[in-house]
């Protein structure tokens, strides 16, 4: 079995060490957590640590599930001592602390898979078999607000997942970027509404909020002659084809229901005994932080925008 480490013991590194655990090809050997406290909570029968430095020379792989802040610090080191790595979305704050992570997988041999889940989602592994010139996306992902992951914006908490489906599915060259956002209960950008073009004329339009009432995710995704409606949480994909003799067919397509994380953890031990590269390496993790980093820039500039106005002597 493949020894394996979980860094990281908050609200996803929980879910990572069930997954572990439960995987017959995976030996969860550590928990990790700077709160040893919390190490020991799930750790199990495996080794609590407080330190990751504790799993290099006895792990063959680790899932990296700290703030995005310290991907680049603990991911690089785990590389360069040998250890495949699975790490969580995005892969870092900046570009430059992708490439180094990027570059430390590549001089070292080592597998680097980025944890963009919804790509392992069943039904988005049907869309991708089902899209084949996509012209229009219209996307919403609304979570209700929890104080976890504010160290990002929502842009890099929540839309990222979605910016990284559309670049797949997407086939001209990126065009232009607009987008806007405000922060309301956070820091940071809390909704966003982006709209993007391809060279093709494909446009994609994606609304996020971590301040919703309501946990919406959904996807559409109109293409020559056909619709498809996906949503993400029941895993279920209808497709409607202009023809036939009701004028317009409906196909609801049949989804083996299972477990994004468990889908992906599959697949990154696969990478590890095969050596191939994933399906979400760092170089494709890198290209949609890039897209991602430039929706937020956009945002500020339209906050710019705002803020002059408001400056100017407006009055409620």
């Amino acid at each position: 079995m493949i020894r394996t480490a979980v860094i990281g013991a908050g609200a996803f590194g929980r879910n990572h060490v069930r997954t572990v655990r439960e995987n017959p090809r995976a030996e969860l050997k550590f928990v990790v957590d700077s709160k040893l406290s919390r190490a020991e909570e799930h750790a199990g029968e495996a080794i609590a640590a407080a330190n990751y430095e504790d799993v290099v020379g006895k792990v063959d792989a680790a899932i990296v599930a700290v703030p995005t802040i310290a991907h680049c610090e603990i991911g690089c080191r785990l590389l360069e001592a040998g250890i495949d790595v699975l790490i969580e979305k995005p892969i870092a704050p900046t570009l430059a602390e992708a490439d180094r992570l990027v570059d430390a997988a590549a001089r070292h041999g080592r597998i680097l898979q980025c944890d963009h889940l919804e790509r392992f989602n069943p039904a988005v592994i049907a869309l991708e078999q089902r899209a084949t010139l996509p012209l229009f996306f219209e996307v919403h992902r609304m979570s209700v607000f929890t104080p976890r992951a504010l160290d990002v914006d929502v842009v890099l908490d929540l839309m990222v997942h979605d910016l990284d489906i559309v670049l797949a599915l997407a086939k001209g060259e990126l065009k232009e970027i607009r987008a806007a956002g405000i922060s309301i209960l956070s820091p940071k950008t809390d909704i966003a509404n982006v709209r993007i073009e391809f060279s093709d004329g494909c446009i994609a339009n994606l609304t996020a909020s971590r301040v919703s009432t309501d946990k919406v995710r959904k996807l559409r995704l109109f293409q020559p002659n056909q619709y498809i409606s996906v949503d993400y949480a029941k895993q279920a994909v209808a497709v409607f084809t202009v023809g036939g003799p009701q004028g317009i067919d409906l196909e609801q397509l049949t989804i083996d229901p299972a477990e994004p994380l468990k889908l992906q953890f599959d697949a990154f031990l696969g990478s590890v005994e095969t050596r191939q590269a994933p399906k979400l390496d760092g170089l494709r993790a890198r290209r949609t932080l890039e897209i991602a980093l430039a929706v937020i820039d956009r945002i500020e500039g339209h906050a710019g925008v705002v803020s002059r106005t408001l400056a100017s002597g407006w009055k409620p």
